[in-house]
């Protein structure tokens, strides 16, 4: 085999026969390789990913897409960092390890995105590329990388709510961009820096390790072979459980996207229910209600009609009664005064206007007296031995009738006809 080496971005991984239980890790170097060892390489180039998450769904239920720019290495500056990256990926090539790289940076952003709001994510770059950075970080070191950068690089929508955030918002996105490609190539050309130094420091240690190398080599083979074989056994199932994990995470956040989706059918349904309920409400509730207070007012108005109607008759009937009492009242007050005047005149005529009165009512007490005997068709007549006989008889029946209404007269007036009719006799002589 003969001398080997490799540039600062390449790690050399000797093993077999004269290394004991350990492979041999030159990093910018070069080292002796007999032929019957087996010598690897495995690249410390400092790998771009371009992790794309499509239509994922925020705590607030929107689907956008994120890109994200990463820069990530084989972590060479420990020596169990470069022990576990050799035991995981030796042998793969480098597009093997960019795509393990990038799946699991990809589900750790996806898994972020679910927990930040679109403005948080769009307003805060920053905070997102952090909290994605250190929540990948120990992943990566399981594996024997480093994250050298991340950085948000785009976010997009299918329904425009980033561009509802306003353009400033835009301007903002792609200045942080082009930030955040800036710093990544910064960092890559420090660490070129710092890994061409420990180069130069690695060659010269490299010359003094190499006799150290080659003395301890038929010790340590067979050991090796066996911690070789354990060690490879151990890196697969490590790999099978972080490619297990990984893909349950995917799922898990698949699970987490049809739940979201539910949701969100959910909250559309719930809409379209209350529009209809709405519409329902337009189209029949609020027309009844418009045609119940239209029969309302007619019957309230007609209500009021019969009212006024029964008080305009109520008071028809009671003017009419104030009339009535009125000419009652009159009437009345009328014959009052026509009393009171005949009291008067009776008090001024006293017994002269009695004896007058008597005198022009006795011709009709006699024409009464009389009346019965002008209705009678026969008489029977009955006399005694000295009694008269004849029309005579009847003729003093009705006088002397009439000659007893002075003492009838009398007996209900107290005015003694005969007294006052001398007087007036008396007083006509005179």
């Amino acid at each position: 085999m003969g001398w080997e080496s490799c540039g600062p971005s390449e790690v050399l991984v000797v093993s077999g026969c004269g290394h004991g239980d350990r492979p041999v890790y030159v990093a910018g170097g070069r080292l002796y390789v007999w032929p019957f060892q087996k010598l690897q390489r495995l690249s410390l180039n400092v790998m771009t990913l371009t992790v794309q998450s499509p239509k994922v769904f925020t705590n607030q239920g929107v689907a956008i897409s994120v890109t994200g720019v990463a820069q990530v290495k084989v972590d060479s500056s420990h020596d169990h960092m470069l022990r576990t990256a050799c035991q995981q990926f030796l042998g793969k090539s480098e597009m093997e390890i960019q795509n393990i790289a990038l799946e699991t940076l990809e589900g750790h952003q996806r898994a972020m995105m679910g927990t930040m709001s679109v403005e948080e994510i769009y307003q805060d770059r920053q905070t997102f590329s952090d909290r994605v950075y250190e929540v990948a970080k120990s992943d990566f070191i399981n594996m024997g990388f480093t994250i050298v950068s991340y950085t948000l690089k785009d976010i997009d929508d299918d329904n425009d709510y980033l561009l509802s955030l306003g353009k400033p918002r835009t301007a903002q996105v792609k200045r942080d961009a082009a930030i955040g490609e800036a710093v990544a190539t910064r960092d890559a050309g420090i660490k070129a820096a710092e890994a061409d130094q420990m180069r130069m420091a690695s060659k010269y240690a490299n010359d003094t390790e190499m006799a150290k190398s080659q003395r301890d080599f038929e010790l340590k083979k067979a050991a090796y072979d066996t911690e070789f074989n354990t060690r490879k056994a151990q890196s697969e199932l490590a790999y099978q459980l972080q490619a297990a994990k990984t893909k349950q995470k995917i799922k898990e956040e698949e699970m987490q996207i049809k739940v979201i989706e539910r949701k969100q059918q959910i909250a559309v349904q719930e809409q379209e229910i209350q529009r209809r309920e709405k519409e329902l409400e337009a189209q029949m509730k609020r027309p009844a209600i418009a045609e119940k207070y239209r029969l309302e007012t007619i019957a309230a108005a007609n209500r009021q009609k019969v009212v006024l109607e029964a008080e305009a008759t109520a008071e028809a009937i009671r003017l009419k009664g104030e009339a009535e009492a009125y000419a009652i009242e009159a009437k009345a007050k009328a014959e009052a005064e026509q009393m009171a005047k005949k009291a008067e005149a009776w008090q001024d005529y006293q017994s002269a206007a009695m004896v007058d009165m008597v005198l022009e009512t006795l011709p009709k007490v006699a024409a009464e007296v009389a009346a019965p005997l002008s209705q009678t068709k026969k008489i029977v007549m009955i006399a005694g031995d000295k009694g008269e006989l004849g029309a005579s008889k009847i003729t003093s029946e009705v006088l002397d009738i009439i000659s007893k209404l002075p003492k009838a007269v009398e007996d209900l007036t107290g005015v003694d006809i005969s007294a006052a009719m001398k007087m007036a006799t008396h007083t006509g002589k005179r």
